[in-house]
C-alpha cells in the first residue's frame, strides 16, 4: 500500500509534538492523517477512523496511561508505533507484549517518522504473519489428534487396519464434500455420546 492510501491516526496531546509528527508524515506522502489530541473515550474515536496504522505520543507517561494504551494496542490489533520521553525496561516490555510495533524512546524528530512507521507497519505484518501460521500449526495438530482417535475408534469397533481406517475417513469425505477432519470429529463426537464412558 503507498503512503497517500494509508489511513495514519496521531495521537499526541500535545499540539506542538503532533504538528512535528504530521509534518514528517505528510513531508513523507501521508496524506490521510487524522491527529487527536484527546485520550478520552479514545477506543471510540479509533472505531470510528478505523485507521490502517497508529502513532501515539506521550510526553511523560505515567504507569496508567500506558496501561491503558497497552490495552487499547492489544484490542485494535493495527500496527502501532509509539514515541515516549521516557521509559524504563519494564515498560519497553510491556509494549512489546502488548504489541506496539515500534517503541521510541526519546527519539521524536521529523526525519525519523517515515522510517519508524515504515518498521512498524513491517513488524506488525511479520508477527501477524507468524501468528495465523502458528493458529494454521495448531489447528492442523488439533486435525491430526482427531483423525488418530477416529481411526482408533474404526479399527476397534470394525476391526480395521489404520490404513484401511483411514481410507475409510477420506472416502466419506469425499462422498460427503467435507474435510477429513470434520468426518473425524463427527464421528469422535457420536461416539462419545453413544458411550460416555468409553475411552477413545
Amino acid at each position: 500500500m503507498k503512503p497517500s492510501e494509508l489511513n495514519v491516526l496521531v495521537i499526541d496531546e500535545n499540539r506542538i509534538r503532533a504538528a512535528i509528527i504530521e509534518e514528517g508524515l505528510r513531508g513523507a506522502g501521508y496524506d490521510r492523517v487524522t491527529v487527536i489530541d484527546e485520550m478520552h473515550g479514545l477506543a471510540r474515536r479509533i472505531a470510528e477512523l478505523n485507521p490502517d496504522v497508529i502513532v501515539i505520543d506521550l510526553e511523560n507517561p505515567n504507569r496508567d496511561m500506558l496501561e491503558s494504551i497497552f490495552q487499547l494496542s492489544r484490542a485494535v490489533q493495527r500496527p502501532i508505533a509509539m514515541f515516549v520521553d521516557k521509559s524504563d525496561e519494564a515498560s519497553i516490555e510491556a509494549a512489546v507484549e502488548a504489541g506496539v510495533s515500534a517503541y521510541i524512546v526519546d527519539g521524536l524528530r521529523q526525519e525519523r517518522v517515515r522510517p519508524i512507521l515504515k518498521m512498524a507497519i513491517s513488524r506488525f505484518n511479520a508477527f501477524s504473519r507468524l501468528n495465523r501460521e502458528l493458529e494454521e500449526t495448531r489447528g492442523e495438530l488439533e486435525n491430526r489428534k482427531v483423525i488418530d482417535r477416529a481411526k482408533g475408534l474404526l479399527m476397534r469397533s470394525r476391526g480395521l487396519s489404520e490404513e484401511e481406517a483411514y481410507a475409510l475417513l477420506r472416502r466419506t469425505a469425499m462422498n460427503q464434500n467435507r474435510k477429513i477432519a470434520e468426518i473425524a470429529q463427527s464421528l469422535v463426537t457420536a461416539a462419545s455420546l453413544l458411550d460416555p464412558g468409553a475411552k477413545e
